[in-house]
């Protein structure tokens, strides 16, 4: 009886191409885990560790304040002038808002929340920060700069 015979590359192939497909495999799932497990903390957003609990147990317009919780605040400043918050744990608190010459203040929320926001505006633009606590730490968890219909017609 002959001999079934392969040419001598072709299993060295299958060996590649299975090797790859493997790694390729692993490699995916340790990026989805990654991602996953530190998610918002890459992007310097959201309530990390032990923060996560406790903002699931609080509704919207009930925040409740840790009476001992340290107060950490911070002045968020740019071309439109400054917001103020001030974070009491895991709750933030919008303190005040200063303009620059030719901006003006459109709103901000004063808290308590689990992030607050300022608006602010100039001519055909605007400026929305939006504020939450990192860590018991006031950080920038969103910025949008608009451009808004002209009006001086």
């Amino acid at each position: 009886m002959e001999e079934l015979r392969t040419r001598p590359g072709s299993r060295r192939i299958w060996w590649l191409a299975a090797a790859w497909a493997l790694t390729a495999t692993v490699a995916v799932a340790v990026g989805v885990l990654a991602v996953s497990s530190v998610g918002a903390s890459v992007r310097d957003r959201g309530p990390l560790g032990s923060q996560a609990p406790a903002l699931a147990e609080q509704t919207e317009g009930q925040m409740q304040v840790d009476p001992e919780a340290t107060r950490l605040r911070r002045t968020f400043s740019g071309e439109f002038g400054a917001f103020e918050v001030e974070c009491r744990g895991v709750v933030a608190f919008g303190i005040s808002t200063t303009t620059k010459a030719g901006w003006r203040t459109v709103s901000y929320e004063p808290g308590p929340d689990d992030d607050v926001d300022a608006v602010f505006a100039r001519r055909s633009r605007s400026i929305e920060l939006e504020i939450y606590c990192n860590s018991g730490r006031p950080a920038i968890a969103d910025r949008e700069i608009k451009s808004l219909p002209d009006d001086s017609d």
